[in-house]
């Protein structure tokens, strides 16, 4: 248990904080395989629909990700990773 008030603040902080980034990184892992799934189903039967589809999902994780790297939940080389692995797809 915290032995201060400052100490006791910067542990709710951090409780603050950790929930914060739990769920950016949950929902760029969830836009990520939502994006996957979409090129594959585009791959396998490619069709205009689809294929609008897939970039709606990529720029919804995009923005998921530069969201999360200006928050400071990743660092910016991670997040550039994983912008480089959904263009490679």
């Amino acid at each position: 248990m915290a032995n201060s008030k400052s100490a006791l603040k910067r542990a709710q902080i951090a409780e603050r904080n950790r929930l914060r980034n739990r769920n950016y990184n949950s929902a760029v892992r969830t836009l990520m395989k939502k994006y996957f799934v979409a090129v594959d189903d585009y791959k396998a039967n490619p069709s205009p629909e689809l294929q609008q589809e897939v970039l709606t999902q990529m720029s919804a994780t995009y923005s998921k990700i530069d969201k999360a790297v200006k928050r400071g939940v990743f660092h910016p080389n991670n997040g550039a990773r994983k912008k480089s692995r959904l263009a490679k797809n």
